[in-house]
């Protein structure tokens, strides 16, 4: 018995090689080839552009729903929330005014409508020239360099009477189809007015005008998801994806009847792209940095959805912004094209195509410069704290008929060039994703004319 016990202990004390042949290594896992949904890209655009979202309207039912739905979107693919979020929605409130129709007399003679508009933070406008406290006139004239001054008296600092020269009737045409909309501000907007009169300022002048307001605070969402990254030494270099989901909402009638700014290129289709990337580089399994991707609320009414998330960030923790705005359409360049704003502030547009070698793809700088594009979309904010923020677009923007109208359908979309440029995105990205490529950083910018 005691020679049976020794001769165990010595057979459990052999290598386990010695009892039985060498196993022989496990074959590493073949990476599974990903590509982006068509399927998803076509449902998505689809679902966002439909009437029943009523134009994703900012602080509309349809934005709520559109706003819904990608929350859904979101958990439906696996992301995360951010870091202290319980969810997919990151709440900011704006305030909404709107101005109703002024009733005015210059010198005793009524204006008609189509004279005089207003914007107002006070919810009466009774102005008298025998007020005490009259207020200011002011006047922009005839040259195109005073239209510029037209604009800067949206946010009323003080009462002021202002009268446009007729030469700017086409910007006051357009001052006035905004200021029908609402106006929206990030805070509660100061107790002045101002009031526009198409016309130019007679020597004498008397007057009497009237109007209501009403100023409404409106909670909005942004929808944020994350995918953390795989390398901790990279935790805090995040890269974000970005496209925004509201759009005009109602507008009024054609002669058709159509009241419904569908926005399927903007921004349907950029926000779709938002979602098949996240879809695709869940799948893909392998990032380094984190990616985070946000649908963005109120880009239309002054980009305050993107200004309130990127204060949630530090600038110096995003490694690159891939913005994506009006990709439906094939791209002045021809297919598989698009155009990267801002192309000469980083190298980033340069590091993308590197990663699309042996591709037919191509990005392109900016060709409507004279847009200033860089600063119309929702990379302006983070790109102006340094961060290589860019917009990718494919739209013909200055030819664009379509463009802000209750035309814009998902009917005229190219959905399978859409598709290519949102691959091509995939493709262009994995350098900065799998933290091989950096982007040098933008110079941080306060003066928009730059």
């Amino acid at each position: 018995m005691n020679k049976i016990l020794l001769l165990g202990c010595m057979l459990a004390a052999l290598p386990a090689a010695a009892q039985k042949k060498a196993a022989k290594p496990a074959a590493k896992p073949v990476a599974k080839a990903v590509a982006v949904s068509g399927a998803t890209v076509t449902r998505v655009v689809q679902t966002l552009a439909a009437d029943d979202m009523q134009g994703r309207g900012t602080g509309q039912p349809g934005g709520q729903r559109a706003a819904d739905f990608l929350a859904g979107e979101f958990k439906r693919i696996g992301l995360k929330p951010l870091a202290g979020q319980a969810g997919f929605e990151q709440k900011l409130t704006v305030y909404q005014s709107q101005t109703g129709p002024v009733g005015a007399f210059i010198n005793g003679q009524a204006l008609a409508p189509a004279q005089v508009v207003a914007v107002s933070g006070q919810p009466a406008i009774n102005w008298s020239s025998e007020d005490a406290q009259p207020p200011t006139v002011a006047v922009i004239g005839a040259e195109p360099v005073e239209r510029r001054k037209l604009f800067g008296y949206l946010n009323p600092t003080a009462n002021t009477l202002v009268f446009v020269d007729t030469a700017q009737t086409k910007a006051f045409r357009q001052l006035q189809g905004y200021l029908g909309r609402g106006t929206t501000s990030a805070e509660p907007p100061k107790p002045f007015a101002t009031v526009f009169v198409l016309g130019a300022r007679p020597a004498t002048l008397t007057y009497r005008i009237s109007a209501n307001a009403v100023v409404v605070p409106v909670e909005l969402r942004n929808i944020v998801g994350q995918l953390p990254g795989r390398d901790p030494k990279r935790a805090k270099e995040n890269v974000v994806f970005s496209g925004h989901y509201d759009h005009l909402g109602i507008l009024k009638p054609t002669a058709a009847g159509d009241s419904i700014a569908n926005g399927a290129d903007d921004d349907a289709s950029g926000t779709t792209a938002v979602v098949a990337l996240a879809e695709y580089f869940k799948k893909r399994n392998d990032n380094a940095r984190p990616l985070i991707f946000v649908a963005f609320a109120a880009e239309e009414v002054g980009g305050f959805g993107s200004q309130f998330f990127s204060r949630q960030l530090d600038p110096a923790q995003v490694t690159a912004m891939f913005n994506i705005e009006m990709i439906g359409k094939e791209a002045k360049f021809g297919p598989n094209t698009a155009f990267i704003t801002g192309y000469e502030r980083s190298d980033f547009g340069k590091l993308l195509q590197a990663n699309l070698t042996g591709s037919k793809f191509r990005f392109e700088p900016d060709p409507y410069p004279e847009q200033n594009l860089f600063y119309r979309s929702d990379n302006a904010t983070l790109a102006r704290l340094g961060v290589p923020a860019h917009t990718i677009s494919t739209d013909q923007i200055p030819t664009d008929g379509l463009y802000h109208s209750v035309d814009d359908e998902v009917e005229t979309l190219d959905l399978t060039n859409m598709t290519a440029v949102i691959q091509a995105i995939a493709q262009s990205a994995s350098g900065i994703v799998a933290g091989k490529q950096t982007p040098s950083r933008i110079p941080p910018l306060t003066d928009d004319r730059n």
